[in-house]
């Protein structure tokens, strides 16, 4: 059981959502959480809000689709409280509309902070989880990058290639044979506000996920070293079906109401 005592734990996006429940908890654990996000007054709040339960968490400004910007502020990182133990990739953002529907700008965006934001935030940490052979690094993906979701083409190739960035550092690090532990996290719809609107037409098999509970299960993860979460269990289906024909395949997740969950979104306001 990996224990979080004083440890430095670095949280992109975690001023709301799951962000935000998951640094509280890890900071229960007595880690030191710096927790990045590009609102000054929710990091203030949040800062606020850890004070008032003795608990240590750091808020820092920081754009993560800026690489310079992530870069400069894991430095400060560093110099001020030591290198991380634990980065969670968790900072993302949802168009929440159909592909043709959805801007330039906003499916650029999608990929900045859902993708290529992983990109800098590895560069900027592993080289000293590396040269000190300890580390944790954890991707907050999505069951839409295991499957694609209509009304989500953006968010779930931005999901989709987390993953596969996600798999790949973890082959590298286990051929360097690095003490570093690895958890990508892949949940079906949490009900923290990003997802506002969305439907299940099972939810006894694929419930809206409670977002205390899919917190938990992930700080749960990261202290055991677990390499692969995916909540609700129902959706490691979606590799069975996989090896059926894709006529199959579509008419289950139409079955299953996978194509039409994003029917009556709304999103945060």
């Amino acid at each position: 059981m990996k224990q979080l005592q004083n440890k430095i734990v670095l949280v992109t996006g975690g001023t709301s959502g799951i962000g935000r429940l998951v640094a509280i908890e890890l900071a229960r654990q007595g880690a030191l959480v710096v927790v990045w996000d590009i609102s000054e007054k929710a990091l203030a709040a949040l800062e606020q809000e850890a004070k008032e339960m003795h608990i240590s968490i750091q808020g820092m400004l920081c754009d993560v689709s800026d690489r310079e910007a992530v870069y400069r502020q894991s430095r400060e990182i560093k110099e001020r409280w030591g290198p991380v133990s634990v980065l969670v990739n968790n900072a993302g953002v949802v168009s929440g509309s159909t592909f043709l529907e959805t801007s330039d700008e906003k499916i650029e965006k999608t990929m900045a902070v859902n993708t290529m934001a992983h990109f800098w935030t590895l560069k900027a940490v592993l080289p000293d989880m590396i040269a000190r052979n300890e580390g944790h690094i954890v991707t907050i993906a999505s069951a839409a990058g295991i499957i694609g979701v209509t009304g989500l083409a953006d968010y779930s190739a931005s999901k989709f290639a987390a993953f596969g960035l996600h798999e790949a550092i973890r082959m590298e690090l286990r051929r360097l044979k690095k003490n570093i532990q690895t958890t990508v996290v892949c949940p079906f719809f949490i009900d923290t506000g990003m997802f506002a609107g969305v439907r299940t037409r099972f939810p006894l098999l694929l419930p809206i996920l409670k977002s205390e509970y899919a917190a938990q299960r992930i700080v749960q993860a990261i202290k055991r070293g677990k390499k692969r979460l995916i909540m609700p269990r129902f959706v490691y289906s979606v590799y069975l079906l996989r090896l059926l024909p894709v006529s199959w395949f579509d008419g289950l997740a139409d079955f299953f109401g996978v194509n039409h969950a994003m029917d009556h979104f709304k999103g945060r306001s």
